[in-house]
């Protein structure tokens, strides 16, 4: 199967939103990326419950993630997922902070955008600035997305065999690659 024409996404959250707790808030942002996505929701993942990143930064998030197929330019899903997470009451105040819904593009088959010297400059950023600093344009996939458990034991569930395209690794050989210690952090619901 190739993921070429699906995108991935992580979707996390841990404040309520429009009434909703995370755990419910993720699952109305899952039914919303169905019902109005203009295309289709191929796999959704369990819900997972994972410590706030940084640690001590807030309560636990509530994760998922989600195959989604849905026409468009990586660029056009990435504005309909940040419409989707203000119709949430996301609001972008503190890079790394707590959130009502956090819907993040992770990768797009095997495409690296906008080039691979751009996305080894943010692959290779230092930790300090990771938390200081964002991209002003859509990196694919996601520089991080390697290193965090909350990110890859949800997708797991939905594209194990999914190849990072610089990496060379599925995400199953990722996720082991992990310490024990964070992929026991993140507990399905």
């Amino acid at each position: 199967m190739s993921f070429d024409q699906y995108y991935l996404i992580a979707i996390g959250g841990n404040l309520p939103s429009v009434g909703l707790c995370p755990s419910d808030t993720v699952r109305a942002a899952l039914a919303r990326l169905a019902a109005d996505a203009g295309g289709e929701l191929r796999a959704t993942s369990r819900l997972y419950r994972s410590p706030a990143f940084p640690p001590g930064s807030g309560p636990d998030f509530v994760n998922a993630a989600a195959e989604l197929r849905m026409p468009g330019a990586p660029e056009d899903v990435l504005a309909f997922l940040h419409a989707v997470e203000s119709e949430f009451g996301r609001e972008r105040i503190r890079r790394w902070g707590q959130r009502t819904l956090d819907l993040d593009l992770i990768a797009m088959g095997d495409r690296v955008l906008p080039d691979l010297a751009t996305y080894d400059a943010w692959r290779g950023l230092a930790p300090e600035a990771q938390q200081e600093r964002a991209p002003d344009r859509l990196i694919l996939p996601h520089p991080r997305a390697h290193e965090r458990a909350f990110v890859l034991v949800p997708l797991a569930d939905v594209a194990p065999d999914w190849v990072h395209p610089v990496l060379g690794l599925s995400v199953r050989e990722m996720l082991s690659a992990l310490p024990q210690e964070a992929r026991d952090e993140v507990v399905p619901l």
